[in-house]
């Protein structure tokens, strides 16, 4: 995978590392807070670190975070059944809270109802799931 070119113009620079910062902040926090999404806080800060600093990009790619919550959605564009599973638990619960005060507003729950449907395709239909070491033992003892 290639990485974006660094930006020259260094205030642009302090901002993209600013914005990577606080996406990887947000990003961990949402590791224990189920509210916060780890994946696409953690590819922000993927793209903001490779576009302010080579080395930053490089050293967060080595981390154990990266590792175990990014590396196989952005080498194989798969993500595990069970984060799958918890990302569209918590993404319902929170469409529930939000429709429950939301109630009178029909637009509202029409809205969220949508987008609802749209988490639900995309990671049952579109998000390929990752093989278990299991699935994959099992598969290589067949042939």
């Amino acid at each position: 995978m290639s990485t974006p070119k660094p930006t020259a113009y260094t205030p642009i620079r302090y901002l993209w590392l600013l914005t990577g910062c606080i996406s990887f902040i947000l990003g961990t926090a949402g590791i224990v807070l189920p509210v916060l999404p780890t994946v696409p806080f953690y590819m922000l800060t993927l793209f903001c670190f490779s576009r302010s600093s080579p080395k930053l990009h490089a050293r967060f790619c080595r981390t154990q975070l990266y590792r175990r919550h990014v590396e196989s959605f952005v080498k194989n564009r798969t993500m595990p059944r069970r984060a799958k599973y918890r990302i569209v638990t918590v993404v319902t619960l929170l469409m529930l809270l939000g429709a429950f005060y939301m109630r009178t507003r029909i637009w509202g729950l029409i809205i969220l109802g949508i987008v609802w449907i749209n988490h639900i395709i995309y990671f049952f239909f579109i998000l390929k799931t990752e093989p278990s070491a299991a699935g994959l033992a099992e598969k290589s003892r067949r042939l």
